[in-house]
C-alpha cells in the first residue's frame, strides 16, 4: 500500500511496514470482527433476510462516543486475506443475504474492491451497500464506482465547533457534503426490488446526539435542500452513552423523546418524504452486535 492517503486524514502511515494509521490500524491484509446477517438495518437493507455485514476493525473518524468502540480503535479483530474475504462474501449470499454489507471499509477499500471482483467472477449477484461515517475522500470514493451499489452513509455534523470535539474533524460538514455529492452521482435516485429491497441509491443516517437538535436540524436541511428525495433520509434516536465520557459529561444521557420528535417534526415540516424514523426503545446496548469473530 506505501503511505496509506485512503481517508481525509491522510496520515501517510506505511501500515504494511508496521506503521499505525490514524485508522488503528497497522500491518497486513484486513482486520475484521464479525461477518453475519445483520437485522438491525433501514428495512430496505435488512428486511425479512437480514443484512450480509462485514463490521471492519479500525475507524479514520474515531468519535469518542463511538458505539462500535470495542473495534473503533482496532484493539479486536481477526486479519484476514483479501481471498478469505471474498470467501466470506459467498458464504453470506449463500446464507441468504439480501446484500454484502461494509461497515466501516474506508481504510481497506483497495482490498475490499479487489475481494468483491473475485467474488462476482465466482457468483456473487446481491448489492454491495457501503456502510460509513461520511468521511470519505472523493479520489478514493471514484475507485468504487461500479463496485458498490447503495451507499449507506452517516452525515454527522454541520457544525464545525462539534466535529471538532466529538471527532477531531472540523473539516467534516465539508468532507461530508462532498463525498455525499459523489455517492448521488455513483448511486443516483433509488431503486428497489419487487420485495422492496433497495438495489441501488443512498441512505444518509443522522444519529442525533442529546443537546445537539440544532446540529441535526442542520444536517436535514441541507441533505434535503440538496438532494430532495433523491435519497433516503434516516433519523436515528438510539444513541447509547459509552463508559468513557467522564470529557464529555454534556454526552452522558440518552436523547429524549421530545427531542427525537422535534427533529422528525422539523423533517416534515421541510416537506421530507423519503425517509425512516426509529421507534420504541432503540437505545440499548443489545442493539450492539457481539464482535467475536462470527462468520470470519
Amino acid at each position: 500500500m506505501g503511505e496509506c492517503s485512503l481517508c481525509p486524514r491522510e496520515c501517510r502511515a506505511r501500515r504494511e511496514a508496521g506503521e499505525t494509521g490514524v485508522c488503528g490500524v497497522s500491518g497486513g491484509g484486513i482486520l475484521a470482527a464479525r461477518a453475519a446477517l445483520h437485522m438491525w438495518e433501514e428495512p430496505c437493507i435488512s428486511g425479512e433476510r437480514g443484512s450480509g455485514t462485514v463490521f471492519f476493525s479500525g475507524c479514520p473518524l474515531r468519535c469518542v462516543y463511538c458505539q462500535n468502540y470495542r473495534i473503533s480503535g482496532a484493539e479486536a479483530g481477526k486479519r484476514i486475506s483479501e481471498e478469505r474475504l471474498s470467501e466470506i462474501f459467498l458464504e453470506l449470499q449463500e446464507k441468504g443475504a439480501a446484500n454484502i454489507n461494509l461497515v466501516t471499509p474506508t481504510h481497506y477499500t483497495p482490498g475490499i474492491i479487489r475481494a468483491v471482483e473475485a467474488a462476482r467472477d465466482h457468483g456473487l449477484s446481491i448489492p454491495v451497500v457501503y456502510n460509513c461515517s461520511g468521511y470519505e475522500k472523493t479520489e478514493t470514493l471514484r475507485t468504487l464506482e461500479g463496485i458498490v451499489d447503495v451507499y449507506l452513509t452517516d452525515f454527522k455534523y454541520m457544525e464545525e465547533e462539534t466535529a471538532a470535539r466529538y471527532s477531531h474533524a472540523p473539516d467534516y460538514p465539508e468532507v461530508a457534503a462532498a463525498a455525499l455529492a459523489e455517492m448521488v452521482r455513483q448511486a443516483g435516485k433509488a431503486e428497489f426490488d419487487e420485495n422492496g429491497m433497495m438495489e441501488r441509491g443512498v441512505i444518509v443516517r443522522h444519529l442525533l446526539l442529546p443537546g445537539h437538535l440544532k446540529n441535526a436540524k442542520a444536517v436535514v436541511k441541507y441533505v434535503y435542500e440538496t438532494y430532495g428525495d433523491q435519497v433516503y433520509l434516516s433519523l436515528m434516536n438510539q444513541y447509547t452513552p459509552v463508559s468513557h465520557l467522564e470529557k464529555w459529561p454534556e454526552l452522558s444521557r440518552r436523547v429524549t423523546r421530545r427531542e427525537y420528535e422535534r427533529l422528525v417534526d422539523y423533517a416534515l415540516s421541510l416537506g421530507v418524504e423519503n425517509g425512516f424514523i426509529q421507534e420504541g426503545e432503540t437505545a440499548k446496548e443489545s442493539f450492539i452486535p457481539e464482535f467475536d469473530g462470527e462468520g470470519l
